[in-house]
């Protein structure tokens, strides 16, 4: 009886190896709302320490920043604080995305009265708190720094 244990231990040990070897793919939202340059900047520090901290244990990550309302002026061509940090990351980092809120951007071209042009690494979502919704529901972890 004891021999079979351990055998049966040892089998399933063996197959949780190559897991393990592997490393985890984790996949992380941030959330940015909020019109402030340094929410921006500590967000985009936090990317950055998230995949520098999973890289060094050998696991991967995903990471997407979902900005709506105020937060889309983080995408903004003609007025984001973080432009070319964003272009950094976006070169950089695999596996980070950026989404921009459709509804914010349709109300803030309503309200400007034409186009508003959005940095090209973003990716237009029909609505940031929809997406945050979705992520979280598939088992992303969420973040609001």
């Amino acid at each position: 009886m004891l021999k079979k244990f351990a055998v049966a231990l040892a089998v399933m040990i063996g197959l949780a190896m190559p897991a393990l070897a592997e490393g985890v793919n984790h996949r992380v939202v941030f959330h940015v709302d909020q019109n402030d340059p340094k929410l921006m900047n500590l967000t985009l520090n936090n990317v950055q320490n998230v995949n520098k901290y999973y890289e060094s244990i050998g696991d991967t990550v995903e990471i997407q920043i979902v900005a709506y309302g105020p937060g889309l002026n983080m995408y903004r061509v003609d007025n984001s604080p973080v432009a070319d940090r964003i272009s950094t990351i976006a070169l950089e980092l695999d596996g980070v995305t950026f989404a921009a809120c459709g509804n914010t951007l349709h109300k803030m071209e309503a309200k400007a009265g034409g186009p508003v042009e959005l940095l090209s690494e973003a990716e237009v979502v029909p609505s940031g708190v929809v997406q945050l919704i979705t992520l979280q529901e598939q088992g992303w972890s969420y973040v609001r720094p």
